[in-house]
């Protein structure tokens, strides 16, 4: 058995209902099953595409971003989802990194073919909504399908995606996640969720976060309910399909959160189709939270990263929400503990690491055993955030991992940015931080040395770091220092520098 079969078994059992609704159009579970059985067979019999083998895609949400999924599963391959957002030379770092045999993509993203041509001419590619000059069209390719795309030896032990995630090193780590950890994974949503075949979900965030994934959208389809999709979340889009159609769950981070209830039509919007609002990704302001309660709906919290797949801690729908701040209990199917630097479990009530273990969990970093080796012990993730548990074994997460940025639910590492900062020739030193921001939650900030001599000013720098990573990850300030606050061995100290800025900003002094 693979993941696949269980929207085969869904498409058996209601073949004519709707498994999504993209842009007006619905896709039945029959045409859906149908749809990945194409693509699985298409893949193989025209690209080779066979167990192990990588596929790329770079999209904007659509049903076919899931089709491809479900047919790496029967194939026995793994989907690389590539974060539509970053820089071309991010994506191709992805790309080289985890050997991709196939990209698929969207049109508005072509702009990567010609360096994909240099740098891994061997690479094939498929247009979802356009037939690239070297490639073919997704549709077209559908016709070419022969035999049954099925691989004997593939079942649910087999690795299913690569999820990048910067890393501290200054370069993305790929968190492989097996097909069991969504399976698993997928029961313990259900569970959270109470969600069952009558549920309607509404998905606004992005698939290649494994929150836009799998906190709902494939919990939803595996147990055969139907799943809205938006090619992109806006405030005016969700308010009128939540007033339209009618969903019963939605996740939101704080920054849609946010950018749901400051619209005009919040205040007006017929909610009551919502049984919940789920939402993670960082701490969450408990004042946002207040807006969906004020209104009648229930918020739910869940705790995990990229390598949990993503859930691990929740609270649940008709469970106790009363515990202020409280991410939840460890879920249905995994195991979660506080630990010290040793790995000893601590008392409740203390401080320490949140360390995670289960079937969800990822299996390794790709090609990366250094890195698997510091973050997995004895099958425990050690996930680096500091929280504490009470005596009835709910969760409180009080720092996020180390130096970690999440503006606007994206994840910014500071190493990846100094990086490309320290490759500018007019720069001795640098440091980054987030700073507290009213609608993105933060913004990266850099402190920077100039080389003695040099003048460079920081929009030169904000241009430079813009031709390698993505826009959200280019700080917003750049404040040129002499020195940096540092350890006896010389290290950049983050928190002090993160002191500095709020102290500066605090007096309301220019930085």
């Amino acid at each position: 058995m693979d993941l696949s079969d269980l929207i085969e078994r869904n498409a058996a059992f209601t073949p004519d209902k709707p498994a999504t609704f993209f842009e007006g159009e619905a896709l039945s579970y029959a045409a859906f099953n149908t749809r990945i059985a194409q693509t699985a067979c298409a893949l193989r019999s025209e690209f080779g595409v066979s167990r192990g083998d990588r596929v790329a895609i770079l999209s904007l949400n659509r049903p076919d971003y899931l089709v491809l999924l479900y047919a790496c599963a029967r194939l026995g391959a793994m989907l690389v989802p590539l974060n539509w957002r970053l820089a071309v030379a991010e994506q191709l770092f992805i790309l080289s990194d985890a050997a991709i045999k196939v990209l698929v993509l969207e049109q508005a993203f072509a702009g990567i073919l010609p360096a994909l041509e240099t740098r891994l001419p061997d690479t094939g590619a498929i247009g979802l909504d356009f037939a690239p000059p070297r490639g073919i069209a997704f549709d077209a390719l559908l016709t070419l399908a022969r035999g049954n795309g099925r691989n004997p030896h593939t079942d649910l032990s087999c690795p299913l995606l690569i999820v990048y995630t910067s890393g501290t090193t200054g370069r993305p780590k790929g968190a492989v996640l097996r097909q069991e950890a969504l399976l698993w994974n997928g029961v313990m949503s259900q569970h959270m969720h109470g969600l069952t075949s009558d549920d309607h979900v509404l998905t606004v965030l992005p698939f290649f976060h494994v929150g836009g994934l799998n906190i709902q959208t494939t919990p939803a389809l595996h147990v055969g309910a139907t799943v809205t999709i938006h090619s992109r979340f806006t405030a005016d889009a969700a308010l009128a399909t939540i007033a339209r159609d009618r969903p019963t769950l939605t996740v939101l981070v704080p920054a849609t959160i946010q950018g749901v209830t400051d619209h005009p039509a919040w205040a007006t919007t017929d909610l009551s189709s919502l049984k919940a609002v789920s939402t993670g990704s960082t701490i969450v302001p408990p004042h946002l939270i207040d807006r969906f309660v004020r209104r009648g709906v229930p918020v739910l919290q869940v705790y995990g990263s990229t390598e949990t797949c993503p859930v691990a801690i929740y609270t649940r729908l008709g469970g106790d929400l009363a515990r202020s701040g409280s991410t939840g209990l460890p879920g249905l199917c995994c195991e979660a503990v506080i630990i010290d630097h040793a790995g000893n479990e601590l008392p409740p009530g203390t401080p320490g690491e949140i360390a995670v273990r289960g079937p969800n969990v990822f299996h390794e970093y790709w090609g990366n055993k250094e890195a698997t080796r510091e973050a997995l012990h004895d099958g425990w993730y050690r996930t680096g955030d500091i929280g504490r548990r009470d005596a009835d074994g709910y969760f409180w997460v009080h720092d996020r991992k180390k130096n970690l940025i999440i503006s606007g639910g994206e994840n910014i590492y500071p190493a990846e940015v100094e990086r490309v900062l320290l490759e500018h020739p007019d720069v001795v030193e640098c440091g980054v931080i987030g700073r507290p921001d009213p609608r993105w939650d933060e913004v990266p900030v850099a402190y920077v040395i100039r080389r003695a001599g040099r003048a460079v000013e920081a929009e030169d720098l904000r241009a430079h770091v813009l031709t390698q990573l993505a826009r959200f990850k280019v700080p917003r300030d750049i404040v040129f220092v002499d020195d940096l606050p540092r350890t006896a061995l010389g290290k950049v100290q983050h928190f002090m520098l993160r002191q500095l800025d709020a102290s500066v900003s605090s007096k309301g002094e220019a930085i």
